[in-house]
């Protein structure tokens, strides 16, 4: 019996080092996976912020790949082109007005009070067309056409200030990709110097004046291209504004010749 007791005892005794040697040997291993886990988080964390760049980042970051020779070039082209841009789309804006509700005032203006009334509304309002309106009326007291001679002339004047400055927005539309050009092709010229230096083909040697090369060629295309979509509006903006000069001045015309009837 007491045998019996003895080999029961040691049975548990097996059993229950047995038991603590698998527990330790569990809490070990997932201390060593919880570990590891942390630091793979750890990791992702650190290379988050460094893969997440901002479109503005990545743009400085080709500029300076680019070099700043040509680059520099490009960038000046870009910064007067939107300056000039801008300023042409304020004037423009400024100088648009509602000819038919001025049409209307001088009209009734004439009827009214006649010459003098009607030069009084153009004087208080902006734009080309109320300046052509203006100097017709100051000259409806010699003739109609004298007034319709000073109408052509005050409208070629009013052109020019119209298109003022654009001539230099198509200038650095077409230098922009230019000077994109000639960066590539100067880059292209430093690899084959260094190729015939070295006697080899190696692209690590010849990659990074081959990136600058199409560097200066995409920033030279994309000037070009946001200066062309602003060209483009101006030009539609003076069309539409000599338009109404030209039909607001056969108007003042007609307007003139009924009023000395």
């Amino acid at each position: 019996m007491k045998r019996l007791f003895s080999i029961l005892a040691l049975a548990g005794l097996f059993v229950l080092s047995t038991n603590t040697v698998n527990a330790k040997a569990t809490t070990a291993t997932m201390v060593s996976s919880l570990s590891t886990m942390t630091a793979t988080v750890m990791l992702q964390d650190e290379a988050a912020p460094a893969a997440e760049k901002s479109f503005t980042q990545v743009l400085k970051e080709q500029y300076i790949k680019g070099g700043a020779g040509f680059m520099s070039f490009v960038l000046i082209c870009l910064i007067l082109g939107l300056a000039v841009a801008i300023e042409r789309i304020i004037y423009l804006n400024l100088a648009s007005t509602n000819t038919g509700k001025l049409k209307q005032q001088v009209e009734d203006a004439l009827a009214s009070g006649g010459v003098e009334a009607a030069k009084e509304i153009c004087r208080n309002t902006k734009g080309p067309v109320a300046s052509i309106y203006y100097q017709g009326l100051d000259r409806a007291g010699e003739s109609v056409e004298a007034a319709e001679k000073a109408i052509v002339s005050y409208g070629g004047v009013q052109m020019g200030q119209l298109e003022k400055n654009v001539s230099w927005l198509s200038l650095f539309i077409a230098i922009a990709p230019m000077l994109g050009f000639m960066g590539t092709v100067i880059g292209m010229i430093a690899a084959f110097e260094k190729i015939s230096a070295v006697g080899n083909l190696s692209a690590s040697l010849i990659a990074g004046d081959i990136q600058v090369a199409l560097l200066t060629t995409v920033f030279g295309l994309i000037t070009a291209i946001i200066l062309q979509i602003f060209y483009n509006y101006i030009i539609a903006k003076i069309d539409s504004i000599v338009n109404d000069m030209e039909d607001s001045s056969i108007s003042l015309i007609d307007m003139l010749v009924a009023h000395k009837k």
